[in-house]
């Protein structure tokens, strides 16, 4: 629904004000109706990518990646800091279960990982998966190892992105 409303205030001379006020209804993107959200994004750590038929499978081993408070009770709870005291840099990784979970991966999916700087680099799933394989299919060494853990973004079983999580 789009609804124009023009306003013309008469002013001195041959100047004139044009006031456009426009509403516009959006769909929002959130989910509604029942069941789970159609997309959900996971922190957690990559055990294989391996080609299958034109895509790839991945076993995702996923983990909370806890900031604040939150990570601050955590790791006081697992005996990494003490009670009270932060976590360094403010982040902590609880990863209890090491359930891997088994997701399609086209090949053509957007990967982002930190080659280079803090920024990450856009590359590909094949050499993704060189790079989980234990090889480097870059001239020089990454900024970080791909075990500081991924944001993937899963529609169902379907990953849509990848993104390296960086670890200061």
């Amino acid at each position: 629904m789009l609804v124009l409303i023009v306003l013309a205030v008469a002013g001195c001379g041959s100047t004139r004000t044009v006031t456009v006020t426009k509403t516009v209804t959006v769909v929002g993107t959130g989910k509604t109706g029942p069941g789970p959200p159609g997309e959900i994004v996971q922190f957690g750590f990559i055990k294989s990518l391996t080609r299958k038929g034109r895509g790839f499978e991945m076993l995702f081993d996923p983990a909370w990646f806890l900031s604040g408070k939150t990570a601050n009770v955590a790791a006081a709870e697992d005996g990494v800091v003490k009670p009270g005291q932060p976590v360094p840099n403010d982040n902590y990784t609880l990863d209890e279960g090491h359930r891997l979970l088994t997701y399609k991966v086209p090949a053509n999916v957007h990967v982002t990982a930190l080659t280079k700087d803090v920024t990450g680099t856009p590359i590909t799933v094949s050499q993704l998966a060189q790079l989980v394989g234990g090889k480097n299919p870059f001239s020089r060494p990454l900024f970080e190892p791909i075990t500081t853990g991924f944001w993937i973004l899963v529609n169902i079983d379907t990953v849509r992105s990848l993104d390296q999580q960086y670890h200061p």
